[in-house]
């Protein structure tokens, strides 16, 4: 996986001109002032004044932490808890969300692939290694990559990321291939009833959000437009319907900021016995 490295350029200081004290002899420093006023004392700082952020701090304070470990070990005990993270009120915001648009695109499905089918060698031959790319052995492999080399070379960064990209993909698996079965959704091209909702979207949407979470938007640019050149190659080759690469998206989504959750502004949901009955709590928590 290409990472691109982001370079920062440093700014010059001006120096300020200096004059003789003909008392001392000394050089000091002297500011220009009008003819007849007496220097203007520098203005005293503002104790309540909000401090300017850095923005690189910022942006650094929203990467997941890197563990100490990156273990096979952490790997799955990592996993563990990430299931339990799916339970958050940000996951059931963008499932809402998916599911909203997966229902707004609905009235398209009929019609919508004929848009996008060609007989053009070219834009078939631009969409063909799309399914490849998608798919979710070549996902895994490409994570497993990532994971391989900085654990090999020592990389803990390297290694962190592989091994969320890795949890993203088996956590976006799992949640794909059950309601594939559940809703049974027939394919356009009749192949199968695994048409709803569409894994090959799920699986680079998935791995978009982890690689925007760990090295920000910028560099994550290339990820989302490879995710959407996938889902839309689904329509293209006639085996997923719109609303299905809609709420793929939204799956791949979801898998990949549950496995990089953290900070205190997390959410997390779960039921609860109360007199009479059962109840669901919500707590803020940091799951760092």
């Amino acid at each position: 996986m290409l990472l691109t490295a982001l370079v920062l350029a440093a700014g010059v200081a001006a120096a300020q001109p200096s004059a003789a004290d003909p008392a001392s002899g000394s050089a000091v420093a002297v500011q220009a002032q009008p003819s007849g006023l007496a220097p203007a004392p520098d203005p005293a700082p503002d104790a309540d004044a909000a401090p300017v952020p850095d923005p690189q701090q910022t942006a650094d304070e929203k990467k997941p932490p890197t563990p100490e470990h990156t273990g096979l070990h952490a790997l799955f005990r990592n996993l563990g808890a990430d299931y339990k993270h799916l339970w958050s009120v940000d996951n059931g915001i963008v499932a809402a969300a998916g599911g909203g648009l997966a229902l707004a695109v609905h009235p398209l499905d009929q019609t919508f692939n004929v848009h996008l089918r060609s007989h053009y060698t070219l834009v078939n031959r631009i969409y063909a290694p799309a399914k490849y790319y998608g798919d979710t052995p070549e996902q895994v492999a490409l994570s497993l990559g990532t994971y391989a080399f900085g654990r090999l070379f020592d990389k803990p960064k390297a290694s962190h990321l592989g091994m969320d990209l890795l949890r993203a993909q088996i956590l976006s698996e799992s949640l794909v291939e059950p309601l594939k079965f559940i809703v049974g959704r027939e394919r356009p091209n009749q192949s199968n009833h695994q048409s709803f909702p569409s894994g090959h979207a799920s699986a680079t949407f998935a791995a978009a959000t982890i690689i925007e979470r760990h090295l920000g938007w910028k560099k994550a640019a290339l990820g989302y437009a490879i995710a959407a050149y996938v889902a839309s190659s689904r329509l293209h080759d006639n085996v997923h319907y719109l609303s299905d690469v809609a709420f793929g998206s939204a799956v791949g989504t979801i898998a990949g900021r549950t496995v990089t959750q953290h900070g205190a502004t997390a959410w997390t949901m779960a039921p609860a016995p109360v007199q009479g009955g059962y109840g669901i709590f919500f707590t803020r928590a940091d799951p760092r």
